[in-house]
């Protein structure tokens, strides 16, 4: 969250907290139509990660499932969504039985319309046949693989633990189901060069998946691969390096049948995420478990990041929420500009100024003249998107919008 976007509720925040679940389940301006479970559970941290999860404590999952349904049971009644995330951590990682359970407390209060999107966090090493089936029997219809690479030594520098071959398997699982493939690849690792790089890419489309996701590996503090940086054990890949691996990422993509359609995403208009793109457009949604974010009303709330102590919350009867953020409306007008200009479609301006009230120009002010002569952004009749440029900034431009005057 951004604090100069936003205007906290702080006078009495013991208060705000406790009835802020009352506050967000019952939407004042339409329902949302997408809901995010987070599921902290994995086999093991990554040296990189920075997420919200537990590793080797598994005997945490039937108490977060029991929790996890008391959160969700606080909705007043049932709604009807279109997408469904399951996201970590790891969602793979529960057993079948607990898949199924899973799915039973989602569904005790989300009817999912017969188009929706379904979604599951995967690692390849994790699925067989008796949790692809659970998922499938949850309704997922979209696999999202935590491949990072097909190189076995790039594997092993990030810490992963699946093989190639199991990969492979997991892709042929998920399709035996009819679910479409998403992969996330990581760029820019220790060591890798750019024509290390380009192999990677080459191996993953050779696979053909339906969607492809690439990240700059980030540094995050409180990681080990943080640590070792500052402990000078590794090094940070060159500037240059990293964008020119952006810019073969995109084009090789491209090239291959997989447009870019947002910073990091890469699909044909019918393989898109449909759950993304409701982030993207700043729709409402749902969000439960240790993390998880959600945002309803121009409301954004933040549950407890510590497992332990949002399952204590929960037990006690007490919210979840650790953080809570109104939006006024410049700054949530603000903050819609900068994830519209995350899709490589950009900005429609009468849709933006039905949905803020704010005009884009006005919000710009000068920065639209100075970019648009600097090659960052393109103004059309209608509309606002960055340039190839501009995205290769993106974190920048971001906090420049954000920032205002």
């Amino acid at each position: 969250m951004n604090d100069t976007s936003a205007m906290r509720n702080n006078d009495s925040p013991g208060d705000d907290l406790q009835q802020s679940r009352y506050l967000t389940f019952r939407p004042r301006h339409g329902d949302p139509r997408s809901v995010y479970i987070h599921v902290p559970f994995c086999r093991h941290r990554c040296g990189y990660c920075n997420f919200t999860l537990v590793a080797g404590r598994d005997y945490l999952i039937e108490r977060f499932l029991s929790s996890l349904q008391t959160e969700i049971s606080w909705l007043e009644r049932s709604y009807e969504i279109d997408s469904l995330f399951l996201g970590g951590g790891t969602p793979s990682h529960l057993s079948p039985k607990q898949l199924d359970r899973l799915g039973q407390i989602i569904l005790s209060r989300f009817n999912l319309n017969p188009t929706a999107e379904v979604t599951a966090e995967c690692n390849p090493n994790d699925l067989d046949d008796a949790r692809m089936a659970a998922l499938t029997g949850l309704g997922v219809n979209r696999i999202s693989l935590g491949v990072q690479s097909l190189d076995p030594d790039k594997l092993k520098r990030l810490e992963r633990s699946h093989s190639i071959d199991d990969i492979r398997h997991a892709i042929e699982l998920a399709r035996s189901q009819s679910s479409l493939v998403s992969m996330d690849l990581i760029f820019a690792a220790p060591g890798e060069t750019l024509s290390a790089w380009e192999t990677d890419l080459e191996t993953a489309i050779a696979l053909k998946p339906d969607h492809m996701s690439t990240y700059e590996l980030t540094y995050e503090k409180g990681t080990r691969f943080w640590n070792n940086l500052n402990q000078g054990k590794l090094s940070p890949s060159d500037e240059d390096l990293r964008g020119e691996m952006y810019t073969l990422a995109i084009a090789t993509l491209s090239e291959n049948g997989l447009p870019q359609y947002e910073v990091s995403s890469f699909a044909k208009p019918a393989n898109q995420c449909r759950h993304n793109l409701g982030y993207w457009n700043g729709d409402p949604f749902f969000a439960f478990g240790p993390g998880a974010a959600r945002f309803i009303d121009g409301i954004r709330e933040i549950n407890h990041q510590s497992t332990m102590r949002y399952l204590k919350l929960i037990e006690e009867g007490s919210s979840p929420v650790a953080d809570r953020e109104l939006l006024d409306r410049e700054a949530a007008a603000r903050e819609r500009l900068v994830i519209g200009l995350r899709r490589i479609a950009g900005v429609q301006g009468k849709d933006f100024h039905q949905r803020t009230g704010k005009s884009v120009s006005v919000l710009l002010g000068k920065l639209e003249h100075e970019w648009i002569e600097n090659g960052l952004l393109i103004r059309g009749d209608d509309f606002w998107r960055l340039t190839p440029r501009g995205i290769m900034i993106f974190d920048w431009i971001a906090g420049e919008i954000l920032g205002g005057d």
